[in-house]
């Protein structure tokens, strides 16, 4: 089933850009450790989740770009037709010659209903073009103004317009101390607005990303382009095709909906995160070699204690009386360090793959206890390798993982908003201060809900 992707602002169609090449070279790397035919029916998913039909050999990205400049839409087009493995349609874009000035609700309340029958006629004519339709994925910033802006206000009419299709919207989480004054209205804005139609949030925060570059890639003088890499990295371990059922070589046909069952048992809680092991930069990747055992004890102590990265694991919290039953487990005896979750994805793909041990990650006293593990926890798997990795393991949570971010840019835009600062930067492009107020009623409401699990 087809997946179209939505890049937005200018964080999103750089990012959308890295994710695609990512998927295309790994596709056309000599991955081993599966069958030929195996090979090629990976191949075959993947082309059916986010490309269209080749062109004189070269598969055309299922995606739309949208900005409201159109510099970035032109470097990416042009990135990608020369890259000679792939490329974007030839009407799959959208811009104009305003920007949003960082501003979301220039972006939401101007630009957004302006050109929303252009936008929604373009989206159309890409849908038409499937027999198939599993869903949205959209890839924006949360920080600026078109991104944000037009993407919480484009996610609305996609679930206004395709109400029984998936939406899951990537979101890029702002550094803590941002160039642009008014993220964190931004930020809240976004979130709260998105929060009410997409099925789901995959959250990468760039602090952490640029944390992983640093220290796990070995990078001396960062780029956008290496942070964009990473993420696309990252999004790549969960969209490449995984088997369907244990022992089969059949790939999952529907990518969203097999995510979102897995992850979002409950429309309160959709916030996901993602974590990688191994992540290395690669020249090292040749001389490294890794087991299961020791791959998978890092990434669940990385779940358990709140680490982004295998490099700062906290090996002392512990899960709250493992082994009793979660309907027993009581707040006291919980670590407050620990990091509780709803939902865990583990995705498996390498050599001697079924052979790896999930267990810990089916202990109840990870998981909240209105879910069974049984339920809560799931496991995908392929023998095909990703990115040149021999093993690795990505981690996709619906947990406690984003608290922290999330309460430090409530209580920064809360700050601001006790003494209007800014304020009618918004109220002149028609957002009020009761929206404000309703948006920090909704993230203040996740929050609680997360908190008490």
């Amino acid at each position: 089933m087809s997946i179209v992707t939505i890049q937005l602002g200018q964080c999103g169609n750089q990012i959308g850009y890295e994710v695609f090449d990512t998927l295309c070279r790994d596709l056309n790397s000599t991955q081993g450790f599966c069958s030929k035919k195996e090979n090629e029916l990976y191949e075959t998913s993947c082309k059916e989740h986010f490309f269209n039909e080749e062109k004189n050999g070269v598969p055309v990205a299922r995606a739309l770009l949208i900005d409201m400049e159109p510099k970035v839409i032109s470097q990416t087009l042009l990135k990608a037709a020369h890259s000679g493995r792939w490329k974007y349609g030839q009407h799959s874009h959208f811009c104009q010659k305003q920007g949003s000035g960082n501003n979301w609700a220039y972006g939401y309340s101007v630009h957004g209903p302006k050109h929303k029958e252009s936008i929604m006629n373009l989206i159309q004519k890409e849908v038409e073009k499937y027999d198939s339709l599993s869903g949205f994925s959209t890839i924006m910033s949360m920080a600026g103004g078109t991104g944000s802006g037009l993407g919480a206000f484009l996610t609305q009419n996609l679930r206004d317009t395709y109400p029984n299709s998936f939406i899951i919207n990537q979101i890029i989480w702002p550094y803590g101390t941002g160039e642009v004054i008014v993220q964190n209205y931004n930020s809240v804005l976004t979130l709260s607005h998105l929060y009410r139609s997409s099925d789901a949030l995959l959250v990468h925060e760039n602090d952490v990303v640029y944390k992983i570059c640093a220290k796990l890639m070995n990078i001396k003088q960062i780029s956008f382009r290496d942070i964009n890499q990473v993420i696309a990295h990252q999004l790549g371990s969960i969209f490449q095709p995984t088997y369907s059922s244990e022992g089969s070589f059949q790939y999952r046909r529907n990518l969203l909906g097999d995510l979102m069952t897995s992850l979002v048992p409950h429309p309160e809680f959709k916030m996901l995160g993602l974590r990688n092991i191994p992540q290395m930069s690669e020249n090292l990747l040749a001389y490294t070699t890794f087991a299961w055992a020791g791959l998978l004890k890092h990434l669940r102590q990385m779940l358990i204690s709140h680490a982004k990265m295998e490099e700062g694991i906290n090996w002392q919290v512990k899960p709250p009386l493992s082994g009793v039953p979660a309907l027993e487990k009581g707040p006291s005896n919980k670590d407050p360090h620990f990091n509780t979750s709803v939902a865990n994805l583990v995705i498996l793909r390498g050599k001697d793959v079924h052979h790896a041990d999930l267990g810990g990650f089916k202990d109840p006293a990870l998981y909240t206890s209105w879910l069974q593990p049984s339920d809560a926890f799931n496991e995908w798997r392929t023998q095909r390798a990703f990115n040149k990795y021999e093993k690795s393991a990505a981690l996709v949570s619906n947990s406690q993982f984003l608290l922290k971010p999330l309460d430090t840019i409530i209580g920064k835009a809360w700050n601001m908003f006790a003494s209007k600062a800014y304020v009618h930067q918004y109220t002149k492009f028609g957002i009020e201060e009761e929206d404000f107020l309703d948006s920090f009623t909704v993230l203040e409401q996740v929050l609680a809900n997360y908190c008490n699990l």
